[in-house]
């Protein structure tokens, strides 16, 4: 089931993608939440029963009179207002890679315990324009990656038991401005100014019903569900990266035990996955420049329009578009120097 979430009189809806249209789900049985945050919070009740409208629909027992095109609906991000929104880093071809082209050593680490970050949940968006202010255009960068949503309340979630937590997987594009990101970690600190501009996520959110056909087992010694899921993203319509969902080293389930640790998880809060292989300009360039010394390093630019597919997930596309407002935090640094 692919559930949408769109904007209708000021206030987000909720409905699901069948063949191209949107069947609203208030409409469909008076009893189905309204909402994607309500559908989150009812799920053991609301789960059923979309699945049972979904089929009808599907069966022609519901008039296709009922349903509204996608293409002319204003499509908000699934999840519009999550609690939360973590990132891991579950890809070791990214992390290795990453480290390669800088000169230092794989980190031993990366395969003891998974790790995420929190990001700002209040700059989630959904597929559009992504609005960036003069410093983020500063080496832009796009990130590949797939995400979930967590569909009921937890804690200290084993992860033998984790994947019924998960409502289903969405495309997640972690943007990052890499110049402020690489200034504020030389401070060990971080990242903040680098990425809490914008988190995108979307087309929908498909439900894990719709993805057993593409379960794979997960990697020698670790637990939780696995998808043998295509991963590419196109700037400009041209390929840059390409990748797998059943590359993550680290399932879902492994970062949910981990995230709810001491910690209670609720119905809403999104979870990254991290950058797969070869899913970011970071470390596309990185490689290029240890193989060529005279690679152009490539960064997004106004305009440029980042497409990212996963196969069972859909497509979703941005545009970057300048803010109006010139005011640049990177030109506020202090250079303060001894006295002589």
């Amino acid at each position: 089931m692919k559930l949408v979430s769109y904007l209708f009189n000021d206030q987000d809806r909720l409905a699901m993608y069948v063949d191209g249209l949107l069947y609203d789900l208030e409409e469909l049985h008076p009893d189905l939440p309204q909402s994607m945050g309500m559908f989150l919070h009812y799920w053991e009740d609301a789960y059923p029963m979309a699945l049972q409208a979904e089929k009808m629909v599907k069966e022609g027992k519901v008039a296709k009179t009922r349903g509204f095109e996608y293409s002319k609906a204003h499509v908000l991000a699934p999840v519009p207002n999550p609690p939360s929104c973590r990132d891991g880093y579950a890809f070791r071809q990214h992390v290795a890679a990453a480290r390669r082209n800088r000169k230092v050593p794989m980190i031993e680490e990366f395969d003891q315990y998974p790790i995420i970050y929190f990001t700002n949940h209040n700059s989630i968006q959904g597929p559009g324009d992504v609005v960036c202010m003069p410093d983020h255009f500063e080496k832009l960068d796009f990130e590949l990656e797939a995400a979930i949503v967590i569909c009921k309340a937890g804690r200290n979630i084993r992860a033998e038991h984790a994947d019924q937590y998960i409502g289903g997987l969405m495309i997640m594009n972690d943007m990052s401005a890499r110049r402020l990101q690489m200034e504020e970690m030389l401070l060990n600190l971080g990242p903040c100014k680098g990425k809490d501009f914008s988190t995108v996520i979307g087309p929908w959110l498909v439900t894990l019903d719709e993805l057993e056909q593409y379960e794979i087992p997960a990697k020698e010694g670790h637990v939780g569900k696995s998808w043998n899921l295509r991963m590419q993203c196109r700037v400009n319509g041209v390929q840059v990266s390409d990748g797998n969902v059943g590359d993550m080293d680290w399932t879902f389930a492994e970062i949910i035990e981990r995230a709810s640790y001491g910690v209670n998880l609720h119905p809403g809060d999104v979870i990254g996955s991290g950058t797969v292989g070869t899913g970011c300009f970071l470390e596309l360039n990185g490689t290029g420049k240890l193989n060529d010394p005279n690679y152009q390093e490539q960064w997004l630019k106004e305009g440029d329009v980042v497409e990212m597919e996963i196969d069972g997930l859909g497509i979703l596309s941005n545009t970057m578009v300048r803010d109006e407002d010139g005011f640049s935090i990177l030109a506020q640094k202090k250079n303060l120097k001894s006295a002589n």
